[in-house]
Order: structure tokens, then C-alpha cells, then sequence
């Protein structure tokens, strides 16, 4: 058995995140169940079945059955061409779109990100802060790619990825070992960290430098760096990350050839502090 994981991805579907909400007048259990079997395929491999659709989202057949019914009516599902079970729909990507192009830090990210990826002509990528996990938003590949390094969607782990490490050095300590406690720590590579103390490590190490590099971490050749962005109090919403590989760079060259592009890049991303309304001001 392969002790490592793979980079299919990291589903946010909770079965029980319905229950959270009981006591809400206004939560409407009927879209949590729509959305409970739309996100069955986040760790699917291949179409599933009405049986495999129940089983993923916890609901019983007869209820799964009327909502995939009423998905494929809507076009927010469809049959697999070969006829082996269900896959999301086209619709779908209209709100991965609408998500993308309506996102105002995505907007102001989208010329930032295409001037570093022109000058540092590697891949360039920007993620979304999602708790123990990253989502990638926007991916700028380089000529070295497999496959769920180009996918937009696509999620990995906060506490072993460059993105993520770098999200983590804007947050206090006691909230980093939350996270990592709350996250599947099986690794990657024979290189990934698996405990408290390396990610600690490779924060401190980010917070002094502006920018985390780190290596082997998902692929075993790959270098990748990670400068965070933030909101317009100082909180980390998520990352821009460039990634080389090992073949072509070390880690110290890479950092030194565009660390400061990246840090850059991120700072222009950020939301800008919100002015003072003068109140508190001291007088002149």
C-alpha cells in the first residue's frame, strides 16, 4: 500500500454542517441536502452512482434520487457519456465563472499575476484561505505541469504548502497548531512536514524573510514559494505562489531571484487599511 497521499484534493463537505444551523429560522435544509450531494464529487475518482451520491452526502436513496432528478432537469448534473453514473453539470462552471469575475480581489489580481508570471516565466498561482486547506483560484502554468497543477478549484493542505505557510505566518500561533491539529498530516512526499514543531519552523522562517520556500512538499521535485494576501485589517485571505523545479533551481536562487517580485505582487493584491475618519486623530 502507498503510505503517501495523492494530489486528487481536499474536499471542504462536511455531512454534519447542516446541523450547525438547526436553530436558524431562515436555513433552508432542503439547499444544504442539494449542496450535500453536489459536493459528493469533490474526492470522487470517476462518475458515481445514485447509491455512491447517497452514501458521499448521507442522505437516504429516495431523497438523493429526487434531488439528482431535479439537478439533471436544471442541467447542474449529467450522465457520464458511457453511462457508468453521474458527473457535475456544465452549468456548474457559469458559477465558477460568475466567482471568478466577480471577486474583487480577484479582479485586481488577474494584471498582477499575468506581469510576474511574463517575468519570472514560471507557474504562477493564487489561492483562497479556506480553514485546513488552500483553493486555488487563478494558475498560471509553467512548462513543467501535471494535470491538478493547471485545474482552477483544485485544494491542498494550509499546513504544507507555500501558500498556506505563508497564510499561516499572519496568524497567531495558537490558531496555527488549531489547524494543523484538524489536519490529515499523511504526507505527500517522503518530504512532507507531519508535525507541529516543522510547520512552526517554516513559519518563523517566513515571517523573518517576507515570504516562505519551501520543497518536495506535494511533488518531489518541485520548489514553490508563497507571499500572503490580506484584507484591509491584516488577516490573510490567501497567497500568490511561484513554482519551479529542483532540476533548475535551488531553493536559496529561487528565493533570491523572485522573492521580492512575489512579495510585491501580494502587497499590490492586498486590500489597503481603511482611512481614518480623522475622530482619533491627534490635532495639528
Amino acid at each position: 500500500m502507498n503510505q503517501f497521499r495523492d494530489l486528487t484534493g481536499l474536499s471542504s463537505f462536511d455531512p454534519n454542517e447542516a446541523d450547525k444551523f438547526k436553530d436558524d429560522p431562515l436555513f433552508l435544509r432542503s439547499v444544504a441536502r442539494t449542496i450535500a450531494v453536489l459536493s459528493a464529487f469533490q474526492s470522487a475518482r470517476h462518475p458515481l452512482s445514485l447509491t455512491q451520491l447517497a452514501t458521499a452526502s448521507g442522505l437516504d436513496r429516495s431523497a438523493t434520487q429526487r434531488i439528482v432528478h431535479s439537478l439533471l432537469k436544471l442541467g447542474m448534473m449529467t450522465r457520464d457519456p458511457e453511462d457508468r453514473g453521474y458527473l457535475p453539470g456544465l452549468r456548474i462552471l457559469d458559477m465558477a465563472h460568475d466567482f471568478i469575475r466577480l471577486n474583487p480581489m480577484l479582479q485586481r489580481a488577474n494584471p498582477v499575476m499575468l506581469e510576474l508570471r511574463r517575468r519570472v516565466r514560471e507557474r504562477v498561482d493564487l489561492s483562497l484561505f479556506d480553514d485546513i486547506r488552500v483553493v486555488y483560484a487563478l494558475r498560471m502554468p509553467s512548462k513543467h505541469e501535471v494535470f491538478s497543477a493547471t485545474i482552477v478549484g483544485h485544494a491542498v493542505p494550509t499546513y504544507c504548502t507555500a501558500g498556506g505557510i505563508a497564510i499561516l505566518s499572519r496568524l497567531p500561533d495558537e490558531q496555527i497548531a488549531d489547524i494543523v491539529n484538524r489536519s490529515d498530516l499523511t504526507p505527500f512526499t517522503p518530504y512532507t512536514i507531519t508535525d507541529l514543531d516543522g510547520v512552526m519552523e517554516q513559519v518563523r522562517a517566513t515571517r523573518q524573510r517576507g515570504h516562505s520556500v519551501l520543497c518536495r512538499q506535494l511533488l518531489p521535485h518541485e520548489v514553490a514559494m508563497g507571499a500572503p494576501i490580506t484584507d484591509a485589517n491584516g488577516a490573510p485571505i490567501g497567497a500568490i505562489h511561484i513554482a519551479g523545479n529542483l532540476q533548475e533551481w535551488t531553493a536559496e536562487s529561487f528565493s533570491d531571484s523572485f522573492g521580492p517580485l512575489l512579495e510585491n505582487a501580494a502587497r499590490t493584491v492586498s486590500e489597503r487599511p481603511q482611512p481614518s475618519d480623522g475622530r482619533n486623530s491627534p490635532a495639528l
